[in-house]
This record gives C-alpha cells, structure tokens and sequence, in this order.
C-alpha cells in the first residue's frame, strides 16, 4: 500500500508501482503543507465557518458543537428532513439553516439517496449547513455510508456500554481511537480533495476530528446506563433525549413526548444530571418560537426548530380554513 500520511516521502518502488499518482502526491507533498478550507471568497457565513478543506468532507461539526456548548457562538439551528426527499432538500438548503437532519431510520430511502441529500445538504447551501443522517440502527456499514458520503451521524436508541463501543468503533478511524471504520479509497480524489485540515496528520486522522457523533437516549435502560456509556466513550460529541420513544418504552402514554408522571420526571432529570455530570452538549427539538427557543438556547448547543412534515402539517388547517372561505358561494336550489 502507498502510504497516505502527509509528510511521508514516497520510496522509488511505490513511485514505480503507482506512475503518475504516486508523482502527483509527491509533488504535492513537496510544496509544503497548506491548511485550507473550502467556504466561498469573502468572510465565512453560519457553518461555513467550520468547513474543511473540501465540500466533499464533512465540516468540523465536532468544533461547532463544542463552540456552541461553551457559547462561543449561538445554537445551531437545525432543520428536520423527516421525509429524507431530494427535491425538499435541494429547495430548503440555500435557507442556510446550520443543521439538516436526515431521516434515515424511519424512511425507505436507501444509501444513493441518503448520499444524495447530504451532498445537495452541503453544496446547495455553500457549506452552510452541517448534515446529520440519523442511521438505521447501530450497523457498522450503515454508519460507514453516512460518514462516507461527508456527513456526521445520529445514533438512534442506545442503551448500553457495549452498543456505544460498537457505535464509536464503527465511526473512527485507527487503533488509537478504537476504530474499525474502513478508509474509502475513492471517495476523495488524491491531491485534490484529500487534504488533511491541519496540515500536518492524513485526512483519516482529521476526519475523526471532524465528523460528530450524537447519540439518541430513547429508554429508561438508556438514561440508567448514561453514566457508564459517556465514561466509557468519551469521544461521544452530543446527546439527544428521544422523549417520545423513551415515554413509550416505560409504558406511558406517548403524549408527544410530555407528561408530569412522577417516574417521567425523575428519568429526566437523571438524564440531565448525568450531562451535566460529564459536561455533555445536549440537542433536541423546539419548535415554538419567541421565549421557548429563547429558554431552549440556554442549555441546547443545537436546537431543530423546523421540518418539512411539521410545515405540511400546516396545509390540513389551510385548507379547513379555505373550505372555510368558499362555502358561502353555493347557491340555493329551489
């Protein structure tokens, strides 16, 4: 194999073996390392802020959340992509919001699609916004398909210390992180879009850097083994409380993820003692506007306060009130 970390002078045999790219890396290396990033001339907008050194990696979504936890900038403000379509996507994504959530877990959209939004997520809004692609469970190749296609992931349902090794293991690269993930070797193009961002470690070790890992707490099984799981993977970068599942698995009533029952409130607040407890950027939804997001800011580093099926929602009142306006011009029939 040819090696691939920056700096490392390529023998006569590999510059043999691999002609002209082998050279071409070669020359690259020899004119010294560059940290670049890939935003648009003129002074970076939102998220671009945080782009790597090529649209076709993911942004320092790690650095933003942690920003945000220490409010260094405001929340990121996210965007929930529930019906995981590609034409939604490509409409909505030069709003510029700074996070798109994709759906992954609860569609039928298969790896195409899913690679589809989160290209059209990061070039359609100029590296604006940061995708996240919920996966469909804890599959090490799943995992693997969304980091690949640039964007950093969501964990659904985590309840144990063994699943979060699994989850991390799968989503980084090397013995030193504990990672299995397997290097794409052409999802970058070399010399062109493979540079590591800091100039100095290969773009595999900077892209564990990069790319965040959130995890969706959604049982009491979870909250309970919280302590232990951020203990035991503390490269975790954010959690999410997953109250309408959570809710559902201790047999209460859904509610859309609300209740006072006595047991409902004890669970949350283990949960947030235990962030607390680690220093955990929290996410979640707040969709109502003026002081709830005001209060949700207080302690979210990320906030989605928007989706596509809660704006199609909105068409159901629409058209009562449409039906509303037009009855009137029935005539009466003799």
């Amino acid at each position: 194999m040819m090696s691939e970390t920056n700096g490392t002078k390529l023998t006569e045999e590999e510059l043999k073996a691999f002609g002209p790219l082998a050279q071409s890396i070669q020359e690259s290396r020899s004119a010294g390392s560059k940290v670049t990033t890939a935003y648009p001339s003129g002074p970076p907008v939102g998220m671009q802020a945080y782009l790597g050194p090529s649209m076709f990696q993911p942004h320092r979504a790690r650095q933003a959340i942690r920003d945000a936890h220490e409010k260094k900038i405001p929340p990121l403000i996210g965007f929930y992509e529930g019906l995981s379509s590609i034409p939604i996507m490509r409409y909505m994504a030069p709003f510029g919001f700074d996070v798109v959530w994709i759906d992954w877990e609860h569609t039928s959209c298969n790896v195409e699609t899913m690679t589809s939004m989160v290209h059209d997520a990061i070039f359609m809004s100029q590296g604006k916004t940061i995708p996240f692609v919920r996966v469909p469970g804890h599959d090490h190749a799943a995992i693997g398909f969304a980091l690949d296609a640039g964007a950093s992931i969501v964990i659904p349902q985590l309840e144990t210390v063994e699943e979060a090794k699994h989850v991390m293991s799968s989503a980084k690269f090397g013995t030193k992180n504990r990672g299995t993930r397997s290097a794409p070797p052409f999802r970058l193009i070399p010399t062109v879009t493979d540079q590591g961002y800091d100039g100095v470690r290969d773009v595999w070790q900077n892209w564990n850097d990069q790319a965040a890992v959130m995890v969706q707490i959604e049982s009491l099984a979870g909250i309970n083994n919280l302590d232990a799981i951020l203990t035991e993977c503390p490269d975790i970068d954010v959690v999410w409380l997953g109250q309408l599942d959570c809710r559902i698995s201790m047999n209460l009533p859904a509610n859309f993820g609300m209740g006072n029952e006595p047991e409902w409130v004890e669970a949350k607040e283990k949960f947030y003692a235990t962030l607390k407890k680690h220093n955990k950027p929290l996410a979640g939804f707040a969709f109502a506007p003026g002081e709830a997001l005001t209060a949700a800011a207080q302690d979210h580093c990320m906030i989605l306060h928007s989706s596509d099926v809660t704006k199609l929602f909105e068409l159901k009142q629409e058209l009562a009130n449409a039906r509303e306006a037009v009855k009137g011009v029935v005539k009466k029939q003799d």
